[in-house]
């Protein structure tokens, strides 16, 4: 079985001490393996008490961000490259400190809707400066993920291909292809060729609807793209992503467009969502053995 995660935007807005420990304490209880964290705004974490919550509840972590334009390694501003190299820098610090071996997300850029293509400077500048971060990661024990998102977060991955072709320039053993469901049914033309066209180079999912509510209540093929996890034997986590107007964090909902509530009870939509995943992937094996 794949270990199934969840993201902390489930059950809080914020990484303070209260919230987090009501972020551990719901994952276990919802029966997820681990939780992810995003590191938006991180001077409010406590670690060491996120470090115990985490092995109180015997849960595993991975750890996510997105980059901003004013701290942008895609940008041709060298000033502006080092603040996001300084960004990633201390995403991986934080993640190796918490014990966890998964950092990912929009690594290679801002997350933003950009007012144009990105500039020849801005793609060497990007793959230039994940270089230099896959090597510190490396030695740390971390891994990073290169999460594809539609083109009104990122100019720069918008598809498995061109996430695969970034990971090439990188040629790092610790980079990885990190595929969302969500931003597949907007960018891609299916659910299979491009988790067969990443194989064993990917290293992350997660699995979200198109609305970003409850799995199943929108227009995600997620049998074909179980079965294609199957075809490639990802042994990788499956983390569960969804947001509502009910949970706010000041630096994420509004640049996710968090406009609408689609749930009220996390508890309820993340019971669901790991039967619905743990049943997904089993039925994705199972097609597979049947083919």
């Amino acid at each position: 079985m794949n270990p199934l995660g969840v993201h902390a935007l489930v059950w809080a807005g914020d990484l303070g001490p209260a919230s987090t420990r009501k972020v551990m304490e719901q994952t276990r209880l919802a029966g997820y393996d681990l939780i992810e964290l995003s590191l938006h705004g991180p001077k409010v974490m406590d670690l060491a008490l996120t470090r115990d919550l985490l092995q109180e509840n015997q849960l595993q972590l991975g750890c996510s961000r997105g980059l901003t334009l004013d701290a942008d390694i895609s940008s041709e501003d060298p000033a502006c490259v080092a603040r996001g190299i300084a960004l990633l820098e201390e995403g991986v610090n934080m993640t190796a400190a918490l014990g966890g071996a998964y950092f990912g997300g929009i690594l290679y850029g801002a997350m933003a809707k950009y007012p144009g293509p990105l500039s020849a400077q801005g793609r060497r500048n990007a793959s230039d400066a994940l270089k230099r971060m896959a090597d510190f990661a490396l030695t740390q024990g971390v891994t990073l993920g290169l999460e594809v998102v539609n083109r009104y977060e990122s100019n720069q991955i918008n598809t498995a291909l061109q996430a695969l072709e970034l990971i090439d320039r990188i040629d790092a053993p610790n980079a990885v292809v990190h595929l969302d469901t969500y931003h597949m049914n907007i960018e891609e033309a299916d659910f299979m060729q491009p988790v067969l066209a990443c194989g064993k180079r990917l290293g992350y999912v997660h699995i979200g609807e198109s609305n970003r509510g409850y799995l199943g209540s929108g227009t995600v093929d997620f049998a074909q793209f179980f079965k294609a996890l199957a075809m490639v034997d990802y042994q990788g986590t499956i983390t569960f992503e969804s947001f509502s107007s009910t949970v706010v964090n000041e630096d994420l909902s509004n640049a996710l467009a968090i406009w609408r509530n689609l749930w009220d009870d996390g508890l309820n939509l993340a019971i669901h969502a790991r039967s619905f995943m743990a049943n997904g992937a089993q039925a994705g094996r199972m097609a597979l053995a049947h083919a």
